[in-house]
């Protein structure tokens, strides 16, 4: 995949969105499953990762260009070590760049037929050490809610701790600092 970002973890292959991508996803999943080369499953996308939030990233890849590579969607891949194809399992990945106090937002969603295997946690992990190789990154910021226990325990895993929940009434706030 030239010019596409990618992350390896032991199960998992992360491949940074790009503009095509995005377009390419929106109109259909099946021409990203032809772009990637991969298993696209039925019920993609999966939880939160919606036709919204796709809009939104791509909204900021075009207003960013080639400045946003890597800050926004993620897809997640379950490796062909790891499984007969390449499966596209879920996706994660960043609100943007950093602001300019050095904070970032992360966030994450697997398809249920993948959740409670760890791969949300392996996939986080991988964007936060990818994050803080970026020296303007000093906190890595996520939300969700106590009706998502699973979602709490990803976070925990990844070594993120609560943290004071600004904002929406109910929502909590985790966030993780630069070692």
């Amino acid at each position: 995949m030239p010019n596409t970002e990618t992350l390896s973890t032991d199960r998992l292959l992360l491949i940074a969105a790009t503009l095509d991508h995005l377009c390419a996803e929106i109109e259909a999943p099946a021409k990203l499953a032809s772009m990637l080369g991969i298993d696209v499953p039925a019920g993609w996308p999966p939880g939160e990762y919606d036709r919204a939030a796709q809009e939104f990233f791509r909204d900021r890849m075009e207003e960013l260009g080639p400045a946003g590579a890597g800050w926004y969607s993620w897809y997640v891949l379950l490796r062909k070590e790891v499984s007969p194809t390449a499966m596209l399992i879920g996706a994660a990945g960043y609100a943007g760049p950093p602001d300019s106090a050095g904070e970032i937002e992360i966030g994450y969603s697997v398809l249920p037929a993948w959740r409670g295997q760890g791969f949300a946690t392996e996939a986080v992990r991988a964007l936060v050490e990818r994050a803080f190789r970026d020296t303007n990154v000093l906190r890595i910021v996520a939300r969700t809610t106590a009706r998502n226990p699973a979602s709490c325990n990803v976070l925990l895993r990844a070594g993120f701790h609560p943290a004071a929940s600004p904002g929406e009434a109910g929502t909590l706030r985790f966030e993780t600092l630069r070692p």
